[in-house]
Order: structure tokens, then C-alpha cells, then sequence
């Protein structure tokens, strides 16, 4: 059972998700703003958030990056837009997922369980794991164990998205990774919408990674493959 919290100024999609939520077993705190959905999480703990963008008091974007100076809880993004822009902003805050409005509330749990069934992976991994993962290459160091990566000496700041993509593909260094294995292992389930979140995220990864981004090489047609 995860503890959710549902932030969005409609009641009745608050309702819907809850309800779907509260029959697979979890527990749900609703907010109506971004506001009470900061207060939220500065009193309680929670496992995942999804989280609308346009809403009064507080938008969804300023309410993810006041989350993200204290917690790391995962969060899903909702909006009625879908333009490439609000996508990039949302990854760049540091958000774990994006969906487009209208959507079906099983698709939302499906994604709520993929990233719970990840995270709950990780930190199983990181526990019972004494020693450290790491991959160094000229100027770049990964630590797979400590989610940490470092460009040059220097520590750099990656969303949670990017950094299970780039350790995904540092996993599988020198193989070539067809872009539906990507989106299956990395996102979690068989994902069905638009794979241009994938094309986004790499963006972002690469303007992350910098000079070392060429590490990272497209196979046109396919996927992409680390150079390890």
C-alpha cells in the first residue's frame, strides 16, 4: 500500500483518482492547490504525488520545485496541454511523469504502480547492497548506487527521470537498445503513449551529461547505445 497525494483544483477528478487509488489499496490525501499540496507534504510523508499545473494559488510547476528543496517523492504531472514546452519544464522541476488530459484513471494507475513498483526496487537494491556501482570514463562518474553523477569534478543535478535513463543505458553499456525496450524498462510497463517523452528526456540528458553526451549514441531507426 503506498500513501498518495492528489493535488488538483477539481473535485470530481480528485474523487475519481481516489477512489481508483482507494480500491487497489492505497491511501490518499487530496489538496485542491498547490499551496495545500506543499503544506501536505511539509506535515506528512508521502510514496508518489500526482500533481495538476494550472491552479489557483499556486501552479503545479512552483508547487513541484518548493517539494524539491526537501523531498524527492516522485511525482506525476497533470495537464490539459501538451505542448513540448510544458513537458520540458515539467522534467527540468523534476517531475517523473507527464500525462495529457483527458486520460482514463486506469492509465494514471498504471503509471502510479510502475513508478512505485521502481522505486520500492531501488531502495530494496540500495539496503541490502554494501559496496558502490560506478562507472568512470575520462571526466564523468556515475554512481548508480548513490544516484549520484559528476561532470569534470563537479556534481551535477539531474531530474529522477534522467537519471534511470542514463543508468538504464550505462547497465547495458555498448549494447544497442531498441527505443520500446527503453520505454518498457525504464518508464516500467509497456508504455502506449507518445514516444516523444523519450525523445524529451534524452534531450535533457544530454544538456545534463554536456561534453560527455557524446557517450550517448543514436541508432537511427532503433534506439541508442552507451558507449562504455
Amino acid at each position: 500500500m503506498a500513501k498518495i497525494l492528489v493535488c488538483d483544483d477539481e473535485s470530481g477528478l480528485r474523487t475519481v483518482l481516489k477512489r481508483y487509488a482507494v480500491f487497489e489499496g492505497h491511501e490518499v490525501v487530496e489538496a485542491a492547490d498547490g499551496m495545500e499540496a506543499v503544506e501536505a507534504c511539509r506535515k506528512e510523508s508521502f510514496d508518489i504525488i500526482i500533481m495538476d499545473i494550472m491552479m489557483p494559488e499556486l501552479d503545479g510547476f512552483s508547487a513541484v520545485k518548493e517539494i524539491r528543496k526537501t523531498l524527492d517523492t516522485p511525482v506525476i504531472m497533470l495537464s490539459a496541454r501538451g505542448e513540448e514546452y510544458d513537458k520540458v519544464l515539467g522534467f527540468e522541476v523534476g517531475i517523473d511523469d507527464y500525462v495529457v488530459k483527458p486520460f482514463s484513471s486506469k492509465e494514471i494507475m498504471m503509471r502510479v504502480n510502475a513508478i512505485l513498483r521502481r522505486t520500492q526496487k531501488n531502495t530494496a537494491a540500495s539496503d541490502n547492497d554494501n559496496g558502490h556501482v560506478i562507472f568512470r570514463k575520462e571526466g564523468f562518474e556515475a554512481d548508480l548506487t548513490a544516484y549520484k553523477v559528476s561532470i569534470d569534478g563537479i556534481l551535477a543535478n539531474l531530474a529522477p527521470k534522467e537519471y534511470d535513463l542514463l543508468f538504464f543505458l550505462i547497465r547495458n553499456k555498448n549494447i544497442a537498445v531498441p527505443r520500446e525496450k527503453i520505454l518498457t524498462e525504464v518508464w516500467g510497463f509497456d508504455y502506449y503513449g507518445d514516444d516523444r517523452t523519450l525523445d524529451t528526456h534524452m534531450k535533457l540528458l544530454r544538456k545534463s551529461l554536456g561534453p560527455y553526451a557524446k557517450f550517448i549514441t543514436t541508432l537511427r531507426g532503433l534506439g541508442y547505445r552507451f558507449e562504455g
